[in-house]
């Protein structure tokens, strides 16, 4: 009888702590959804530049961290300027956990919208808004334009060629480092060469990066540099198109490495790119934001020093000479015993 008692009572022991256990999961609190969304700038989430290298960053850290697309992580379109403010407080009102707008374009609309949406997170990319929930991310484009100058001035002087050239988006200070590190570039290795320069006054139509190109292509350049976002894509495509008939020129991309993009059989008329490294901004500021690391109100500054800026790995149309000279001169640039300026002329 004993020995009955004991096993009922060992049954009801087991049983009362098998429903503890299951009380206990059942009471475990989900982790929260993080949500992160992308507003474009005007040329659209596959302009091979700059939306999509910041987006790249976003899908990669969506990945590893398995958000689903479509509700973990998304993007809104910018056709026009007038979309800025609307787009970024769409994200807003649905509460998404960080929002980011690549472009110094956006910095008006950041400003109102910040102010708007106290309690939501931004992150602003190539300029500074000076908001407690904004942290902005800025390169230092100059000095890693000027090793893509360097590479171009070397490349043109050892095919026998002295004219380069340099496309604009927009004429701003922030596209003027572009080519002030570009010409200082060239000039550091090549100081007789002469660089033609002419800015499209828009940063998503191929059609006048194309025009340009042409333009400065019959006038005698060999290697032209482009800081323009999808316009940029005209002059890539107009290399790519004189390359393919044998007249070979050759295209530096931007922000991304646009080596794909000039294509044509096994060849690519891309010598290079100034990498900016939009991806890892967005990346690392989503990394922190999830770990509850906001870091609203910095200025987040990415350089040659940290990496942030420079040239691909990988660089199948520069010779090993080349490249070696490169490295060097990022070596001196980032250590501070070279200064590049971020005025044109200089």
């Amino acid at each position: 009888m004993k020995f009955k008692t004991l096993i009922g009572l060992l049954l009801i022991a087991v049983l009362v702590m098998a429903g503890c256990t299951k009380t206990e999961k059942a009471a475990a609190p989900e982790k929260p959804a993080f949500k992160v969304g992308l507003v474009t700038d005007l040329g659209g989430i596959d302009d091979k530049s700059f939306n999509q290298g910041t987006w790249e960053g976003i899908v990669r850290f969506a990945q590893e961290n398995n958000l689903v697309k479509d509700s973990d992580y998304k993007y809104l379109q910018s056709s026009a300027e007038a979309d800025y403010v609307p787009n970024l407080s769409t994200f807003a009102d649905e509460k998404l956990n960080l929002i980011v707008a690549p472009g110094f374009l956006f910095e008006m609309a950041m400003g109102e919208v910040a102010d708007k949406y106290p309690q939501s997170k931004f992150l602003i990319i190539d300029t500074v808004v000076q908001k407690p929930n904004v942290v902005s991310a800025v390169f230092a484009e100059h000095e890693g334009s000027f090793l893509v100058g360097v590479a171009a001035g070397l490349k043109a002087k050892a095919d026998g060629k002295n004219t380069l050239g340099f496309i604009g988006g927009m004429q701003f200070p922030l596209i003027e480092k572009f080519q002030a590190g570009f010409e200082q570039g060239v000039k550091a290795v090549f100081p007789e060469a002469k660089i033609f320069v002419d800015y499209a006054g828009d940063f998503g139509a191929p059609d006048k990066g194309q025009a340009l190109a042409q333009k400065q292509f019959n006038a005698g350049a060999y290697i032209i540099f482009h800081a323009a976002g999808g316009t940029g894509n005209g002059m890539i495509k107009e290399a790519k198109e004189r390359s393919e008939k044998g007249d070979v020129r050759w295209a530096i991309g931007v922000d991304k490495d646009q080596y794909s993009d000039g294509l044509y059989g096994s060849k690519s008329a891309v010598l290079t790119s100034m990498m900016k490294r939009v991806d890892v901004a967005a990346y690392e500021v989503a990394k922190s934001t999830m770990a509850g690391q906001f870091p609203g109100g910095e200025i987040l500054v990415f350089s040659l020093k940290n990496k942030g800026v420079g040239i691909p790995d990988s660089n199948p149309n520069l010779s090993a000479d080349i490249v070696a000279k490169v490295k060097e001169y990022a070596e001196k640039v980032a250590s501070g015993t070279l200064t590049v300026s971020e005025i044109p002329g200089k």
